[in-house]
Formats: C-alpha cells, structure tokens, sequence
C-alpha cells in the first residue's frame, strides 16, 4: 500500500512527537528544517488560528517541506487571488510560469519539470530542485500560492501506527431496538426517525437528483449498492462508479487504483444516502429513489498524500462539470487547507453543487481541534454528529462556528449504538457514526428536497432546510442551525 493508514487522532497527536528516525539527503542546504520542526509549525498555528497556510511561511520552510516530499511543488496560478478557474489569458500564465521555472531547474526538458497540468482549475504540479525557484516564485504576482504537494505529515516516523482512518470491512448483528421494520422489509435506522426521514417520504424519495460520494470507492461485493440497487420500493435509478485514486509511491505515476473500495468508508457513506429500500431485512438510505455517483478518491478519509489530493481535485471537477449531479457529499478531510482542493470545491460550487463536508472526527482527547477543511469553507456545508435527543456533540465529533447541521448519531439508551447501515461484505449490516455518517445523511436529505423542488437552485434549497432545522433563523456557536426536521424540509 502506499502510506500506512493513520486516524486523524493518530495525525493530530503524531505531530507532537519526537522524530528521532529521520534522514535526509540534503542536496542545497544544509540547515534543511526536519518533519518534526515542520510539524511544530503546523500544530502551533493550528492550535493558534485554527488552520494553516503554507502561504503564511517563509521560503526555507516550504523549501524544507519540498524536499520531505519528493521535490513536488503544487502552483495555483491566475489573475488574481480569486482567478481559479481557467481560462485563455491563464492559460498563458501557466505556460509563462513554466518557462521561468525551468530557468531556474537544471533541466529545461518539458516531461521532466512538469508533472501535472489540470484542465479545469489554474492548478500546476512540478518538480523542484533549486531553492531559488520558491523564492522567485513567492515573489512573482501571477503565482495565488505554493504549496510542497508532496509532503505528508503523517508518514516517516517511528511513532506512527496504523490506525483506522474510517476503514473497516467489519460487520455486525443490529440490536432490534436500533431500527424498525417499514415494507417492503427494510429495516428503518432509528436516526430516520429522529429527523422524521420516513414521513418525508410521503413527499419525496430522492427520485431524478444525482448524489455524488466523494470517498475510497464502492464495493464490489455488496450487492445491494451494485446489482440490487433497484430492489424493492426502489426502481428506476442508475449507479456509476469512477476512480481517480493513484496508488503509489511515485509521483508521476498515473496507474489509477479502479473504483473499487479498499477501505469500507466509501461505501457505508453511499449506503446512508442511497441504500435501496429492500425487501430483504438490510438498513434502507435516506434518498433510496436517487442516483448515485461514487468516486475513488482517497485510500481513507485524512487527504494527506500527493495522489490524495490529486484524485479529489479531479473527483470535484467532472462532478463540477456533470449537469445532473445536484449533491456531492465528502465525508473526508484535513486537519488544515489544501490550496488545490479548495480551488476545486470552488470550482463545483461555482456550478451549483451543493457540496457536504464532515466537521471532524476524532477522539475525545483531540476534539479540541475545531472544524476541519474543507468544512471549514464557506462554499461546503459543514456537518456534525450529535447524541441522540440532546445537543451534545457524539464523543468523536468536532464542533465550531463553521459547522451549519448536526444529525443525531449517538444512541444515549445506554448503548452509544451508532447508525445502522449496510456493510462493505454483501448483504451484511454494520455500524457507523462521526460526521462521516452525519454527513451522509445530510446529504440524502438535500436530494430528498431537490427531488421535491427540481427547478430549485441550490442556495434556494439550502435555505429551506436551515428554515427546517431546529435553531432557524437563528445559529448555534457549536451546532450550526442543529437537528433538519425532513418532514418539514419537504413539505
């Protein structure tokens, strides 16, 4: 596998470390900042400001950065600040920017400078071996920001484990009071309820709109997501599947890993929103009338290695360009901003995607992080898990002021059961919660109200589910608008 997979408690814990492990081959400067010098940074200005920028740091540590991480430098280009999109006169820009750069590269050849170009967004991707070139380029008006697009804080310590990340293949036997029975015979989460999902299906089903799940891919195995999505009371709908994960140590490499998940995140995450509503005794989704699009994008939910970034940026732009995709839900994220994907959420949001992202999660000695990216954006909804009939956020999940829904996912009857869905085996059942599920959820919902409303946009449906949640019109500090009433919501 490419990286070890780490949690984001395994993330934001590592980075206090001690790194006694690390070698460098140091080429042009001797007094290189290590991992754990680099790491110091970004845990002081996460604990500081709540993010971090690359932009914000001098050359010698980004320069430092790029050589931890394979000499990649990410460039956002453009116009202005705001000129992510692409167009002519950018196009030159990017042309112009890489013959500077290969002024200062000791090789002008064009394949061995240049890894990656993409076609939507003012994106550049290139190899750097000479300092001077961060420096010429952190001074040049054309350049939005730099990025080291190769460097992982979580990899090349001697403390790092392998944690969950959200993967697991595990199944369990649902505790009768978790759901109950609704025909044809599936069985009903208890959350549905909670949020009076069901009755909402008086009105609506998700039929017409597109979901679109931005995760580690689909499972083949499950039937119920592939061969069976039309079962039961669900007709009429297709399922897609894409993959723009590489798997890899290599930069340059574009042998994509397929569509398939490797991780089980993926599809627990489509089968929340989109589960068929079966007559077989397996969890019904929130929209089981809608269509689905899942992607294979990440090995796991912490976008941290260069081929992670890359294949969500590519998931976000041809879900941007697809006219009949309505909701893309991300269950993913990062601890701090990517320059690239934010380009790429604004890219589709540009579209009028209505673009869910979870707020966090982790365990409860790290929740002191708030709402993680790209959540933390104001072109994504931002969603949050919260316990059952209080609000109180579930032992894992982060909170904020950025975070706008929270979905009850926490049983408080002594149990702390999450939500029941299916698993990645077929026709198994599991458990899942955090804002992954919260989120999911969420999005099943926003189709549930674009399938009721088609001529809708997307700002005219986001405010009728804030007019539909409990803390409307006004917004918690922690909690956003709070719990979405369904019912309402489609009424």
């Amino acid at each position: 596998m490419k990286k070890t997979l780490l949690s984001l408690t395994v993330v934001l814990t590592m980075i206090s470390c001690s790194n006694n492990d690390e070698t460098l081959d140091i080429k042009q400067d001797q007094d290189l900042l290590t991992k754990k010098e680099i790491n110091s940074k970004i845990k002081e200005s996460l604990q500081k400001t709540g993010d971090f920028k690359w932009m914000s740091q001098d050359a010698h540590t980004i320069w430092s950065a790029v050589n931890h991480g394979e000499n990649i430098l990410t460039i956002g280009y453009g116009t202005s600040k705001n000129n992510y999109a692409k167009s002519e006169e950018s196009i030159n820009i990017k042309d112009e920017l890489l013959t500077l750069v290969r002024s200062f590269e000791p090789t002008s050849a064009k394949g061995e400078t240049e890894l990656y170009v993409n076609e939507n967004i003012n994106v550049l991707d290139i190899k750097v071996t000479n300092k001077e070139t961060i420096n010429v380029l952190l001074k040049d008006s054309r350049v939005r920001y730099i990025e080291p697009g190769g460097y992982s804080f979580l990899e090349s310590t001697a403390q790092a484990k392998s944690g969950s990340s959200g993967c697991g293949y595990g199944t369990a036997n649902l505790n009768t009071s978790d759901y109950r029975t609704v025909s044809p015979g599936a069985r009903l989460p208890w959350s549905f309820d909670a949020h009076n999902i069901s009755q909402a299906w008086s009105y609506s089903t998700g039929s017409g709109v597109t979901v679109a799940v931005v995760d580690s891919g689909l499972s083949p195995e499950q039937k119920w997501m592939n061969q069976y999505f039309n079962d039961g009371y669900s007709s009429g709908r297709t399922v897609q599947k894409y993959g723009t994960f590489v798997d890899s140590w290599w930069a340059w490499s574009n042998n994509y890993d397929g569509v398939n998940d490797k991780c089980g995140h993926g599809t627990k995450m489509a089968a929340v929103a989109t589960a068929p509503r079966n007559n077989d005794n397996l969890p019904v989704g929130v929209a089981y009338n809608a269509n689905l699009v899942t992607y294979r994008a990440v090995e796991n939910v912490v976008i941290d290695d260069y081929h992670e970034k890359r294949g969500v940026v590519e998931a976000l732009t041809a879900l941007a360009n697809r006219s009949d995709v309505k909701v893309i839900s991300m269950s993913l994220g990062s601890p701090f901003s990517i320059g690239n994907v934010s380009d790429a959420v604004k890219y589709a949001h540009s579209k009028g995607k209505m673009i869910l992202a979870a707020g966090g999660t982790s365990t409860s000695f790290t929740t002191w992080y708030g709402v993680i990216f790209p959540a933390s954006m104001s072109e994504t909804v931002a969603v949050t898990g919260v316990k059952e009939g209080q609000y109180s956020k579930c032992d894992v999940c982060h909170t904020g002021s950025q975070i706008d829904f929270t979905v009850q996912m926490q049983r408080t009857n002594g149990t702390d059961n999450k939500i029941p869905v299916l698993s990645y085996y077929d026709g198994q059942t599991n458990y899942v919660g955090g804002s992954s599920v919260a989120t999911a959820t969420t999005a099943g919902i926003a189709a549930l109200v674009w399938a009721k409303n088609p001529s809708w946009s997307r700002k005219q449906v986001l405010q009728k589910m804030k007019e539909s949640a409990d803390f409307y019109p006004n917004k918690h500090s922690e909690f956003g608008y709070g719990n979405i009433d369904a019912l309402k919501a489609v009424q």
